[in-house]
């Protein structure tokens, strides 16, 4: 069983759950501030450990129109603030090599994540994992939960084993995400950490068209049964007001709806682990 050491704890399939958790994208600094004060506040009420998500740059949007973001300069000097006045380690997508090599000479990311649609990208992945920092991959729709090896074989070449898959969903007809809870059992026997994506499982990339669609209603329902299954993770996004969200709203829990699922995530973990 391979275990993450990240700040004051510890990340493994065994260990009570970790939360991934965020809003989708920078906004402001005013508005990542007082998301990161909430849920600091939450996760210290439930004791529950978690890493602030956020992303700077959204790369993979589905219309050449959407808002992609702000600066990684700008980013940087946000992530380094929160980082600083709550003391919880960072975790933002990379989108290609440039980006890479910034935050390996920077404090203020502990973890880089690769989005599900570049997952097999050999370079991205070899130039992310040189950077020494935790790596968590989200594992493509488009793959099974056996090809995550050949991921591991990628980054594991640079001699970096701090790695961690996240489940996402599989895609299913058009603008539609299925989650067989099979794949958490198949990657867990893999040793690394298995983190399960609550929000982007209930997506439905596209669906609107210029934009993607979700049924924020089904996170709960989700991110129960993953954490009966056992996990060393949950990822949900959240936000104080999803629906005028600029990236990703309809998947997105409502703030106000944190604490109670963290607290029945909680209940399900422990049952499942002890």
């Amino acid at each position: 069983m391979n275990i993450i050491k990240l700040v004051d704890f510890e990340i493994s399939n065994n260990n009570q759950f970790i939360l991934i958790v965020g809003p989708c994208v920078i906004e402001s600094e005013t508005h990542s501030m007082m998301m990161a004060e909430k849920i600091t506040e939450i996760c210290q009420r439930l004791k529950v450990k978690y890493i602030y998500k956020s992303s700077f740059d959204k790369a993979n949007r589905s219309s050449i129109n959407s808002k992609r973001g702000i600066s990684i300069d700008q980013a940087e000097k946000i992530f380094l603030k929160i980082k600083n006045s709550f003391n919880c380690p960072i975790l933002t997508d990379v989108h290609n090599e440039d980006q890479c090599k910034f935050f390996a000479k920077s404090e203020s990311v502990d973890v880089l994540q690769i989005p599900a649609f570049l997952c097999r990208q050999t370079d991205l992945l070899i130039s992310a994992a040189k950077t020494n920092k935790i790596i968590n991959v989200k594992k493509g729709q488009f793959l099974s939960p056996n090809e995550v090896l050949n991921i591991y074989k990628k980054i594991e070449s640079t001699g970096n084993n701090k790695i961690m898959i996240t489940e996402r969903g599989t895609s299913f007809g058009y603008n539609n995400l299925i989650n067989d809870f099979k794949s958490l059992d198949i990657m867990k026997s893999y040793l690394y950490p298995v983190i399960f994506d609550a929000t982007h499982s209930v997506q439905e990339p596209g669906g609107l068209g210029e934009k993607s669609g979700g049924k924020r209603q089904f996170v709960s329902t989700l991110s129960k049964a993953a954490a009966a299954v056992g996990v060393a993770g949950i990822f949900i996004e959240t936000h104080n007001d999803p629906n005028n969200a600029p990236s990703d709203g309809p998947n997105m829990l409502h703030l106000e709806n944190l604490e109670s699922l963290v607290s029945k995530l909680i209940e399900f973990d422990n049952i499942s682990k002890n």
